[in-house]
């Protein structure tokens, strides 16, 4: 699994005119599945997300974490972070795991993440065309691989 993460102020994910998913200060998380994933991948994921220092101590020092701020998470899948763009123009998509595959993974993952935060986790709408928004803070983002521990 692949997930971009980024440190936000705010950020909603609207679909067809109508907010799905928003959050206050945290972490949106723009989650891709692999065909090869698995719960292991969630766990790992969901612990170092969870536990990442991103957010500024009183010293203005990275050194807290989502779980240490209270702050909130926001998922949205995105298969498009296992596009490859080696040949020609068009990304091809053929790592990315369909969605019967990967939606029941997604879910899990957000479902741990809601059960480590001890917080629901809003989503956007699996498979939807779907418009986010963003106030970044930092800006502060990452690209984490549950394939590269």
């Amino acid at each position: 699994m692949r997930v971009l993460i980024q440190k936000v102020r705010q950020a909603k994910v609207d679909v067809a005119e109508q907010t799905v998913g928003e959050i206050g200060a945290g972490l949106l998380l723009l989650v891709g599945v692999g065909h090869d994933d698995s719960p292991a991948d969630i766990q790992w994921l969901v612990n170092k997300i969870a536990n990442l220092r991103l957010f500024t101590d009183a010293a203005g020092v990275m050194n807290l974490s989502l779980l240490d701020v209270g702050g909130d998470a926001l998922a949205v899948s995105q298969f498009t972070l296992f596009a490859q763009v080696k040949k020609g123009n068009r990304p091809s998509w053929g790592d990315a795991a369909p969605g019967p595959i990967s939606q029941p993974l997604f879910d899990e993952f957000v479902q741990q993440l809601s059960l480590k935060l001890a917080k629901p986790v809003p989503t956007g709408q699996f498979g939807a065309d779907m418009q986010v928004s963003l106030i970044n803070d930092g800006p502060v983002t990452l690209l984490i691989d549950s394939k590269e521990k």
